[in-house]
């Protein structure tokens, strides 16, 4: 593992950039995306809003009240999807193996390019390549693993990179807040915080079995990168993992109605996984097999999204244009592809704070009590 050389990509400020590659009036001023609505929340915004104190996921009225010079807009996820897809398809082009941890990130394990024509350079000129053929922003790190990549990156922000060798990792790690760790949350910030742990050099230095017993299971890990250790492979784009479930019935089936109300009932399940997990998926499948065992699939190409409200009705579309012979069916499926890392209100631009606490205490309760807690509201017979 120690002549892995991992660069992260990250672009800057992704909704706000694209918004701003459609109307250039918009560089420079206090951008934010969000709902449309004094509802809603903040999905993203520009570094000069930054500045006012104005984050992503605050209440768009208290947005206003911070910078009330700003530009909203309301965010618009096929959009976004879009340019997600066309800066994932020139990393293909050229990677050897990449990750898309994120709608806006991507992992590249470039080691063993020196060989060739070295790692930094490939990496600056995969960046400017990006810059150039699409005039999207974006920021690159590149370090010994993907945590001080990802770091690294986070630093060189805003269009900028950074290069952080194996002999000065803890250097650089050292003097940062514990909060740049990617893994700690507000919760285990709070935690260290009341230790009196703020710095990054502060936590590397405790001994490991205490800081497991401050931060339970992943306390090990936290150390971990906190000193610089992360082995986690730089996964495949496209050997990620997809979320799938079928149904197989015991007797062949041509209720339309009844299929469709299974069809919508994985959707939420798969769906409640997918919030879960902090999960977003970009295409949809549907599966039927018929009594004769002629299996068909539909798919569809959408913007990322983690929501039975709308996944459920693209799943019911789909199932209509595939159900075209009208014989008894044995097996119907979904599944949900093309899965990357996200926080999934990001793309409830449509919706208001109200839709999202109403997501959030369905999950609650089915975190707890087990995902068949909560039920559409129909029969099964």
């Amino acid at each position: 593992m120690s002549n892995r050389i991992i660069a992260h990509f990250d672009l800057d400020s992704f909704f706000v950039s694209v918004e701003r590659l459609q109307n250039s009036k918009l560089n420079g001023l206090p951008v934010i995306i969000s709902g449309g609505s004094d509802r809603s929340v903040v999905s993203s915004c520009s570094y000069e809003a930054r500045k006012y104190g104005v984050r992503s996921g605050m209440p768009v009225k208290m947005a206003k009240y911070l910078c009330p010079e700003a530009v909203f807009i309301k965010g618009d996820m096929e959009r976004y999807t879009y340019y997600s897809r066309i800066v994932t398809d020139i990393i293909a082009e050229q990677a050897p193996v990449y990750e898309k941890s994120s709608i806006d990130e991507h992992y590249i394990d470039v080691s063993g390019l020196d060989k060739f024509f070295g790692t930094i350079k490939w990496t600056k000129e995969l960046r400017k390549k990006i810059i150039n053929e699409i005039g999207l922003p974006i920021s690159a790190g590149i370090s010994v693993n993907k945590t001080v990549a990802k770091i690294a990156t986070g630093e060189a922000k805003p269009m900028g990179e950074m290069v952080v060798d194996k002999p000065v990792v803890n250097m650089f790690l050292d003097p940062l807040p514990v909060k740049k760790i990617p893994m700690i949350g507000i919760k285990t910030q709070n935690i260290l915080k009341s230790m009196g742990i703020q710095k990054i050099k502060t936590l590397r230095e405790m001994p490991v079995l205490l800081v497991e017993r401050l931060l339970g299971k992943n306390g090990i890990s936290i150390w971990e990168k906190a000193n610089g250790i992360d082995n986690s492979p730089v996964i495949s784009y496209h050997e990620q993992k997809s979320l799938g479930a079928e149904t197989t019935f015991e007797e062949d089936c041509s209720d339309i109605k009844l299929m469709t109300e299974i069809i919508s009932e994985m959707t939420t399940n798969l769906s409640f996984r997918l919030r879960k997990d902090q999960w977003l998926t970009s295409c949809l499948t549907v599966k039927i097999r018929y009594s004769d065992f002629d299996t068909h699939t539909i798919q569809k190409n959408i913007p990322y999204t983690a929501f039975d409200h709308i996944l459920i009705p693209i799943a019911k579309e789909l199932f209509q244009k595939l159900y075209t012979r009208r014989v008894m069916i044995r097996l119907i499926g979904v599944r949900f592809s093309n899965l990357v890392r996200g926080v999934p209100q990001l793309n409830l631009f449509e919706d208001t704070t109200e839709m999202i606490n109403l997501y959030r205490s369905i999950d609650y309760l089915k975190k707890k009590y087990g995902d068949r807690i909560i039920r559409k509201g129909f029969s099964w017979h």
